[in-house]
């Protein structure tokens, strides 16, 4: 089973070979690897040069947005199974892609597998700042406040062929309206694997500023409301509590498999 996986850069030099590297050095797995840089200034292509021999595809060339990007990436992937990786992040270990092929392999007729993150220390990813766990995708995931965590979200080619990627009118969540768009309005079956797939340096594109959570809280309800969903008056609370927890909660060492639907 080939693993697509997809990451999107544009001046991120002091950290993007750490996020490349991470991705090579996945054991055990059939790999096609995608970067698209959107005309970095800053030194990002000096470090990416001496990896492009060992990437599938590498464009870099101005775009509209880390969206538009994504979507280029999309389209030329051709593995059975896509995943994006931010240019700041890593992999928690080398046999992630492995996992994540054997959890589709265990349940061939989900479209989706997503796992746990950590957000660790801009400047030391052995410093653990926040824990990301969801838990199994169920009937009011949404409504509690719940999302899965991007970089952790691994679905097959046919879920996002069948989305028609990311919506670009989202600047800062059009990775929270696909999900929401293919889980809750279109409920492909997922499988949560319980295990820690990523670490995430802190300081990202939609949690940077507070304007810019404002901005993302917004375009949120807009998401919502695109699919003629109502947000319920749970929502905002258990959003805050999910955002809240994640400061107490300590990663645990433990890996299980819990599907959406029964096969």
């Amino acid at each position: 089973m080939r693993v697509s996986i997809i990451t999107v850069v544009r001046n991120s030099s002091a950290f993007v070979t750490g996020a490349v590297e991470s991705v090579l050095r996945q054991r055990d797995v059939e790999l096609e690897y995608i970067v698209v840089d959107g005309g970095s200034t800053d030194g990002t292509l000096e470090r990416l040069w001496p990896y492009v021999s060992r990437l599938a595809h590498f464009v870099s060339e101005p775009d509209s947005g880390v969206y538009a990007a994504m979507n280029k990436g999309l389209a030329l992937a051709s593995g059975e199974v896509i995943g994006l990786l931010n240019a700041d992040d890593v992999y928690e270990h080398d046999r992630v892609l492995r996992e994540v092929v054997e959890a589709f392999q265990c349940c061939p007729g989900v479209d989706v597998v997503f796992g746990n993150l950590c957000y660790v220390s801009t400047r030391n990813l052995s410093r653990v700042r926040r824990f990301w766990r969801t838990g199994p995708y169920r009937e009011g995931f949404f409504e509690n406040g719940h999302v899965p965590p991007h970089p952790a979200f691994f679905a097959r080619k046919r879920f996002y062929d069948g989305l028609s990627g990311f919506d670009e009118n989202f600047r800062l969540a059009a990775d929270y309206e696909l999900m929401l768009r293919g889980l809750r309005v279109q409920r492909r079956p997922s499988v949560y694997l319980d295990a820690i797939l990523v670490r995430m340096r802190l300081g990202g594109l939609s949690n940077r500023r507070w304007r810019a959570v404002w901005q993302g809280n917004r375009e949120v309800v807009l998401a919502w409301r695109k699919h003629g969903l109502r947000i319920p008056g749970r929502f905002w609370p258990g959003r805050l509590f999910w955002k809240i927890r994640q400061f107490w909660e300590r990663p645990k060492e433990a890996k299980r498999l819990s599907t959406s639907r029964k096969f």
